[in-house]
């Protein structure tokens, strides 16, 4: 029997709690974690001025829409690799379809831009801050979801700690939002996303340990 086989065997009769039990304890932990870095966002870094205002709330709900799905789909990834035989096919077609949609509205809001603003477009005014703030921030989340994540029994733990690191860029991206002012979607969809990358590739080197049989 080889070793991957066994682990399989060896999880399905593990009489650790459920799948639908350790999602919600993530979905929790996680969740909490996502408070507390909203609540380091508006203290530390000011919530933007229109937050609360018609077209300041619609960009933050908008932005927000995305990075949520960020988020659910790393948790939806999390939870089909965290279990020996559960398949991930629609998961990562999930994800796909997210990230190409994604770069695909990039592109046109692009090409609707004078060719001389698309620069400034594209980098706004803190494109080299909002992937470094959105990394720290995901360190609220990425830890209790990273020790929730234990409870799982993943055949490939870096993989499954990348999904963690999905999970938690994705909210981290989300708290993020009440602080940023840029509207611009191609900013969201590159500078945001490069913040949840790393949080990814964070995810990916602890889950490898922490997250291993």
């Amino acid at each position: 029997m080889k070793t991957d086989d066994l682990i399989a065997v060896l999880a399905l009769e593990s009489r650790g709690p459920g799948p639908g039990r350790l999602r919600r304890q993530i979905a929790l932990w996680s969740g909490l974690g996502a408070l507390a870095a909203a609540g380091v966002v508006v203290v530390a870094m000011g919530a933007r001025a229109d937050l609360m205002q018609g077209p300041g709330l619609a960009n933050f709900i908008g932005k927000a829409g995305y990075t949520l799905a960020l988020a659910v789909v790393g948790l939806w990834l999390l939870d089909r690799l965290g279990r020996p035989g559960a398949r991930a096919r629609r998961a990562w077609m999930a994800f796909i379809l997210l990230t190409v949609g994604g770069l695909a509205a990039a592109g046109v809001d692009l090409a609707l831009t004078p060719a001389g603003a698309r620069y400034a477009q594209l980098m706004g005014q803190s494109a080299l801050i909002c992937p470094l703030a959105i990394l720290i921030l995901s360190l609220f989340t990425l830890a209790p979801a990273m020790l929730a994540a234990r409870g799982f029994a993943p055949l490939k733990p870096a993989a499954a700690g990348a999904a963690t690191g999905l999970l938690a860029g994705g909210l981290a991206a989300t708290a993020y939002g009440l602080h940023c002012s840029e509207t611009a979607v191609s900013f969201l969809v590159v500078w945001y996303g490069l913040g949840v990358l790393a949080t990814g590739a964070l995810g990916a080197m602890i889950g490898a340990r922490l997250l291993r049989w």
